[in-house]
């Protein structure tokens, strides 16, 4: 894992299950840290335990919805480390309904996070990375993003528009500034963000362990596989979902 040794890597969305998995892996791995959530108590006991096991992190609360909250989040990596070699847009929201229920703030609040927040993460990143010639930038999309099914339209929304985002990034950016892209989309994880939303006799079905669904530490071996890669090197697009899952 010598690519991923020493990187300054700032990860969103840091305490929930991908992310805090993600987290302890690239420490684990000789990555310096930039945690990010909205739960400060969270951060600071994840950036404990990284710490008491000899990895690297600081962390800093962020809304992620939030345009300056994203600034100040790189600005804090660049005071610390003087470069920012790594994104993982990983913060995201599934509160699925049927269209004909009518949850317009649930609407709003998912293009805000999922598709803004990833478009932040790029603004606040990007200069730097231009500057650097050099960078990669990893969202966590799904494979919601590939396919619709009923109740997820809204959420499917937002994962096919983070799946052109990357592609677009990747056109715009990797021939000139070296910056590698990459687009990540996991089939059911066992999180509580993905479990939460399934109907009560859904969620044994698929609870750790049932083999319905992934280990968010297989997501986390994913991102560290794409970043791990020579800098020559981009790993695109990486579809990942449980050997049982159908669709």
């Amino acid at each position: 894992m010598e690519n991923i040794k020493s990187k300054v890597i700032i990860l969103t969305g840091a305490t929930g299950g991908i992310g805090e998995a993600t987290a302890k892996l690239l420490a684990q791995n000789g990555a310096k840290l930039v945690l990010a959530a909205r739960r400060e108590d969270r951060l600071q006991s994840l950036a404990d335990d990284i710490l008491k096991s000899g990895g690297e992190a600081i962390f800093l609360p962020t809304d992620v919805s939030s345009a300056n909250g994203m600034q100040e989040l790189a600005q804090a990596a660049l005071q610390k480390y003087g470069r920012i070699d790594v994104l993982v847009n990983n913060a995201g929201i599934m509160p699925n309904s049927w269209l004909n229920e009518l949850k317009i703030d649930d609407w709003g609040r998912m293009i805000d996070v999922n598709i803004k927040g990833v478009l932040y993460g790029i603004a606040a990143v990007l200069p730097a990375m231009r500057e650097q010639q050099a960078g990669h930038i990893i969202n966590i999309s799904s494979l919601m993003g590939h396919k619709v099914v009923p109740v997820t339209a809204v959420y499917s929304a937002t994962k096919h528009a983070v799946r052109a985002i990357t592609e677009g990034l990747r056109q715009e950016e990797s021939p000139t500034s070296r910056i590698r892209t990459t687009n990540i989309s996991p089939g059911m994880v066992a999180t509580e963000t993905a479990i939460s939303v399934l109907p009560p006799e859904y969620q044994d079905a698929v609870a750790p362990g049932s083999g319905m669904a992934l280990s968010p530490d297989s997501v986390a071996r994913a991102v560290v596989y794409s970043i791990n890669e020579p800098d020559d090197t981009a790993i695109n697009e990486i579809t990942i979902r449980p050997t049982l899952q159908e669709i």
